[in-house]
């Protein structure tokens, strides 16, 4: 190990019954390769990279942060839980998450990517937060990771981003996305009208449609529909759902927003 494995327990606020789960989690795959092209009759059992738990451990990241959102916020619909969940677990997010706890000195690497400096990169600080909270989850269950991210995760960010929310800043700017999409596929101009507005003054809700139109001629059929608390949020779940209706017709992952902020930072 990089660094005393038992500060990085400290920080995750769990001590591993099974050690060698943190360890997976902990090793890129630079070094699986290494020790497998070196020791080929070693490579069995918890031997190996940690891109299995890094994919249990986005699930489960998703499914902590959600609860606690839908438990702290019951005003929320679904566009507001949304957009604070994606940006609570974007790769952004937990990179700093993982340099708050210097989850970087605790990586295991193979020579030549430490060298190269592999170890601060924002893809792969997030990638192995998220490796870490699935080895979290295998060890522990749900509890463990939901008193982490409590602390760590959610904390003063989610406060920050509710307050956004309340008062109307972006918070993930999906029509921006949606109009460099259509820009570059010559696809038309996303075009946004109120349907309906219900409810008291004080708690209005807004459902707003999404029409595509061409340089000529009037908007198409309905692309999408979005609700919120006030017109600019209703549009930004309408191009929300809208963004992800185009990528899973192009066949692209639906949430490729939340975690493409870094595409430079790509691990090798």
């Amino acid at each position: 190990m990089e660094a005393p494995i038992g500060e990085l327990e400290a920080a995750l606020g769990h001590k591993f019954r099974v050690p060698d789960l943190l360890e997976r989690a902990l090793t890129h795959r630079s070094l699986a390769k290494e020790q497998a092209a070196r020791e080929p009759a070693a490579n069995n059992g918890m031997v190996g990279d940690n891109e299995r738990l890094e994919f249990l451990g986005d699930a489960v990241l998703g499914l902590v942060v959600a609860e606690a959102l839908f438990g702290v916020h019951p005003d929320w619909q679904e566009g507001e839980l949304t957009r604070v969940r994606a940006q609570l677990v974007s790769r952004l997010h937990m990179a700093q998450v993982a340099e708050a706890i210097s989850l970087g000195k605790y990586l295991r690497l193979s020579r030549g990517e430490d060298k190269s400096g592999l170890r601060r990169r924002t893809t792969v600080l997030s990638n192995t937060m998220e490796a870490v909270i699935g080895a979290l989850f295998l060890d522990g269950g749900l509890e463990p990771v939901r008193a982490f991210a409590r602390l760590n995760i959610l904390a003063e960010a989610a406060e920050q981003l509710a307050a956004e929310l309340r008062s109307g800043a972006a918070l993930g700017n999906y029509k921006s996305a949606l109009q460099e999409l259509l820009q570059a596929e010559h696809a038309g101009i996303p075009v946004y009208r109120v349907k309906n507005e219900s409810g008291p003054g004080h708690r209005k809700r807004f459902l707003v449609e999404l029409r595509l139109k061409m340089d000529t001629g009037e908007p198409g059929k309905p692309l999408a529909r979005g609700m919120g608390t006030t017109k600019k949020h209703a549009e930004q779940d309408a191009a929300r759902r809208a963004l992800e209706r185009l990528r899973k017709e192009k066949g692209e992952p639906a949430g490729a927003e939340s975690k493409g902020e870094e595409e430079d930072e790509a691990a090798p």
